[in-house]
């Protein structure tokens, strides 16, 4: 039986937060032990350049993100867990693929089109002004990464459907031309996906810098918790788990019959410091073994290295006789006597 080929890529601009692991992580992980199923995860580190012009940056957020997937227990000898970098092939693709891609697919860019409207709205008379060509051909790459190695599913959130659906269109074109080599790959969309609410009660992200990272040591971590935003409400009086930061967090981490006993507390009028301090040690339980493992895999880079140039090498198992394949049917190829 073919197995169905998921691919997932993690940009390298950050430390990976609770919102990342309850989101993107964890169903990841998950994944990898599907037998059924070849996952492909990725460090993204050229996607990272985009918005990231800092090279200590980068390669820090590399080791922290490396380190937490193999510490939460990515099974590697099911996914190919690799560095975006260490396969040429893609890039080459790439290229490829920006040849036959309309510069009016790229303009209806979501990220593009948001550039563009904030230069407008500041008053710019260059819309384009600060917009590199890595931001405008972005939706180029990630088709690349998902096609080099034909993926069938690309779990993303709602944000990213759209840059399936370019894929797709590259793809269809590429194969109108040149014959039949990609498949059309499909967005896989959970419906049960958990947007983790951050300190400030926004979405926890980097941009807003209202994030808890996920290894944080017990100290930081507990200062971190009771700065979470909450209301005036005194204890004794009932609350409204539904509008709580503090329960969504607990929610993403509980068994339901742990939830529906905060629901009964909340409404009995728990105290915020004390629900502060229960989801302080309930978050702390959950993850002090992955944080124990976390911290030596950081004291053992080469180990991280090592695990992600095993895939490398199987990804370019892949990527290299495919990338002969296709240089072929566009015409780059040795000429024969």
């Amino acid at each position: 039986m073919t197995k169905a080929i998921v691919l997932t890529g993690i940009t390298t601009t950050g430390t990976p937060h609770l919102g990342n692991y309850v989101g993107a992580i964890r169903p990841a992980i998950e994944a990898s032990k599907d037998a059924q199923a070849l996952p492909f995860y990725f460090l993204a580190d050229y996607h990272a350049l985009i918005k990231c012009q800092e090279p200590e940056r980068v390669r820090q957020s590399s080791l922290e993100i490396a380190a937490t997937w193999l510490a939460l227990g990515l099974d590697t000898s099911n996914a190919v867990f690799y560095r975006q970098s260490d396969v040429p092939e893609i890039m080459e693709l790439a290229w490829m693929l920006a040849c036959v891609a309309s510069k009016g697919l790229m303009n209806r860019a979501h990220a593009y089109k948001a550039a563009v409207a904030d230069n407008e709205q500041s008053g710019e008379n260059d819309p384009d002004k600060g917009i590199t060509m890595g931001l405008f051909g972005y939706p180029i790459l990630m088709a690349a990464d998902i096609l080099m190695f034909n993926a069938h599913k690309v779990p993303v959130g709602k944000d990213q459907i759209q840059h399936i659906e370019m894929a797709r269109d590259i793809a269809a074109r590429f194969n109108h031309i040149y014959g039949e080599h990609f498949v059309l790959p499909e967005a896989l969309v959970s419906e049960h996906g958990a947007t983790l609410s951050g300190l400030d009660g926004r979405k926890m992200s980097k941009s807003y810098n209202n994030t808890i990272p996920l290894f944080e040591p017990e100290k930081k971590l507990r200062k971190l918790i009771n700065k979470i935003k909450t209301n005036s409400l005194l204890p004794g009086e009932p609350k409204d788990p539904e509008d709580c930061t503090l329960f969504s967090i607990y929610r993403a981490f509980a068994a339901p019959h742990e939830v529906a006993e905060i629901r009964k507390r909340y409404a009995d009028g728990i105290g915020w410091g004390d629900m502060k301090q229960t989801l302080f040690e309930h978050i702390n339980d959950h993850i002090a073994p992955a944080r124990e493992r976390y911290e030596a895999l950081m004291q053992a880079p080469e180990h991280i290295e090592e695990q992600l140039q095993l895939g490398a090498l199987k990804a370019r198992a892949v990527s290299a006789p495919f990338i002969r394949k296709l240089r072929n049917a566009v015409g780059i190829s040795r000429i024969s006597l």
